[in-house]
């Protein structure tokens, strides 16, 4: 984090990303000073209403971060950028997209809560676009041109005002990871009545164990232990009535809709008081770790590894049969998870694999055989992805093995 006062004293010459977060409610001039280097702008959590004009004076400017601050329209003047292709204006007032408010290059698109009705005819002609995140908006249909964004990998739909699936979806060849929940067209939430339920009070919470982009979940003992659970637990408190990936009571559904498996983490009990959402579940063993890391600027969807990272192909094989075994599991219960990736699977030394976020969850029984058939090729894809990941871990000599080989042929490159 950078400070106003560094950048009007000439203190952050020539760095590439500037990050300023001091409630600014109007443009800092002096950020223009820094044109010949600056690619990198994250202006989130101030009050700006506007941008100025010349914006496009920032001749490098490659991305822009302005979530929470105050915007009403998507301003115009980014389409001026040339050189944008990545623009988060996430938890804003905007209602407005204009077309002329989108640079050609455009490749990652965040409007997550926002209050956007429609996007512009011509959306079609961002043919760059991988990664699309509008959940929580007010969106009624899609643009039948996004046929024609046919790099779209990710898309996030949840939350919004849709009367009827976006069919146009099934057609992108790419499509991997698409959330859809929340919306009319989706079937009612089940209230799993039955499920246990027990209070926030009955929790002590302690140490933070992570947090993704619907939660945080804290190591918890009880104070209160009506239905004799191990003494340790996870809970998991929701952030909000809305996050990028859709309502949080969607992700309970899908959760406890999906039922157990031997590679999910098994929910316990849920907390559901008016101020406090929360699911306890069992705690993951210490020696379970992240398989991969979050996608980052630079790989846009895909996933980030470790330059340690090498597992030998029998290894990964046993990766691969679990997770498409947990896959089928999910289309035998009409749910797709939305965000298979191997930053959201946990691995033991040994090869098993548990999966726990159900943040980008929808369930899907409702629709069309031929919707719920597209639903799925769109699941099997990121499964595709997946393997291709897992593949550029395995060692070196056991590359040119006939089970590699096999494996290759499955995947999405």
């Amino acid at each position: 984090m950078h400070t106003l006062d560094q950048l009007n004293r000439g203190e952050l010459k020539g760095v590439v990303r500037l990050q300023l977060s001091e409630n600014l409610s109007t443009f800092p001039e002096a950020i223009f000073d820094l044109a010949d280097s600056l690619e990198i702008l994250d202006l989130s959590n101030n009050n700006l209403r506007e941008l100025p004009a010349d914006l496009s004076r920032l001749k490098k400017l490659r991305i822009i971060f302005c979530s929470n601050n105050r915007f009403t329209q998507l301003p115009t003047v980014l389409g001026q950028c040339e050189k944008l292709e990545m623009i988060g204006f996430k938890s804003n007032q905007i209602s407005i997209v204009p077309s002329d408010s989108l640079p050609a290059l455009t490749r990652w698109l965040i409007l997550t809560d926002n209050q956007i009705e429609s996007l512009p005819e011509d959306f079609g002609r961002l043919v760059r676009l991988q990664k699309l995140a509008l959940a929580g908006n007010r969106l009624t249909s899609l643009p039948e041109s996004i046929i024609h964004c046919r790099k779209l990998e990710l898309v996030r739909l949840s939350a919004n005002q849709l009367v009827a699936f976006p069919d146009v979806l099934l057609d992108l060849p790419r499509l991997a990871w698409l959330a859809f929940s929340g919306n009319p067209f989706c079937a009612e939430r089940d209230s799993h009545h039955d499920f246990k339920r027990v209070q926030f009070c009955d929790l002590e919470c302690h140490q933070v164990l992570g947090q993704g982009a619907s939660g945080v979940i804290s190591l918890a003992t009880w104070r209160k232990n009506t239905f004799h659970f191990s003494d340790s637990v996870a809970i998991k408190i929701f952030k909000g009535e809305v996050t990028s990936d859709g309502y949080p009571e969607d992700e309970l559904d899908a959760c406890l809709s999906v039922g157990s498996h031997n590679n999910l983490v098994q929910p316990l009990a849920k907390v559901a008081e008016d101020d406090c959402s929360a699911l306890v579940m069992e705690l993951i063993p210490v020696h379970y770790t992240n398989l991969g890391q979050p996608p980052s600027l630079v790989s846009c969807t895909r996933d980030t590894f470790l330059m340690s990272q090498q597992f030998s192909i029998d290894k990964i094989a046993r990766i691969i049969q679990q997770v498409d075994q947990l896959v089928a599991h999910f289309c035998e219960k009409k749910i797709s998870h939305g965000d298979l990736y191997a930053h959201n699977t946990l691995i033991n030394e040994e090869g098993h694999v548990l999966f726990g976020d159900f943040g980008a969850a929808s369930k899907y029984a409702n629709l069309s055989p031929q919707q719920q058939q597209g639903v799925e090729r769109i699941e099997r894809r990121a499964v595709g992805f997946f393997i291709d990941d897992m593949l550029g871990l395995c060692i070196e000599k056991d590359r040119n093995s006939d089970l590699y080989k096999a494996l290759r042929s499955h995947s999405f490159s």
